[in-house]
């Protein structure tokens, strides 16, 4: 009995090393890890619309105070950008938030904060500098590459562009993205930032896709964009996927190019 039961153990142990020390190819299959999940965090793209005359003064308040108060009560500063057309007098910037709930705590955190309300007193004894905010709240599509907030040197062109599904067709356009467009746009030289979808207001209004991506200038942007559009892959892409999904995926397509200013995070 105790020589069978040394023989058990014996072999056990045998077995053990071997399995240790075999190569990594040889070695039992472990259990797949899940695949990556969109980002939690919660995004508002916030453009604000000086009043006439008031547009360099609006930009430097960021630069001076906003964006170290917003940091104060947690906002996470993600890029600042003026559009690159320079006629359009808009200041375009996105924060993010671990969710709406601290989102709304932070903001009303920081209208209430004296040394907000020191800074406005003092940026508008002339008058009003902002005539009203744009806002767009939005999330992580899981296309999405994780969203990298940094500096590049040399400075970069930064586009932002908004599509508006046509009803029930925004799965098929992530879809079409995810299979095709995102590797063709790197193919072509433009880099991915982020894809978001967004939340809105209304129940009705259908969530669009917004997405940022960034060229060496906005000469270069446009030219790679067009050479994606020429592209036999590209062209067969989309086809097929409007043949399946009966007809165009958007009914409306927005960009704006746009410029970082000194103190975006992003650039």
């Amino acid at each position: 009995m105790i020589a069978k039961l040394y023989l058990v153990l014996m072999g056990s142990l045998f077995l053990s090393i071997s399995t240790f020390a075999l190569p990594a190819s040889m070695q039992p299959d472990k259990p797949s890890s899940s695949p990556a999940k969109p980002g939690s965090k919660l995004y508002e793209v916030r453009i604000y619309h000086p009043t006439p005359g008031k547009y360099a003064e609006i930009v430097d308040r960021f630069r001076q105070y906003t964006t170290k108060i917003f940091e104060k009560h947690g906002m996470e500063n993600i890029g600042y950008w003026t559009p690159t057309d320079t006629t359009n007098k808009e200041l375009i910037y996105i924060l993010a938030y671990p969710d709406r709930a601290a989102r709304d705590a932070s903001w009303k955190a920081f209208g209430s904060d004296p040394e907000w309300k020191a800074v406005v007193a003092k940026t508008e004894a002339n008058g009003k500098l902002v005539d009203h905010v744009d806002q767009i709240f939005m999330t992580e599509s899981d296309i999405s590459p994780k969203v990298k907030v940094a500096r590049k040197s040399p400075e970069r062109i930064f586009e932002l562009r908004t599509y508006t599904p046509t009803p029930d067709k925004l799965p098929n356009l992530l879809s079409r993205f995810r299979d095709h467009t995102i590797k063709l746009f790197s193919k072509h030289g433009m880099t991915n930032v982020g894809y978001f979808v967004t939340e809105e207001k209304d129940a009705a209004t259908p969530p669009k896709l917004v997405y940022i991506l960034a060229h060496p200038s906005e000469a270069e942007g446009k030219q790679h964009f067009e050479e994606f559009r020429k592209d036999p892959k590209w062209i067969a892409a989309k086809e097929e996927s409007e043949k399946m999904g009966g007809g165009s995926l958007t009914t409306k397509v927005e960009s704006i190019y746009m410029k970082p200013t000194d103190y975006s995070p992003m650039k």
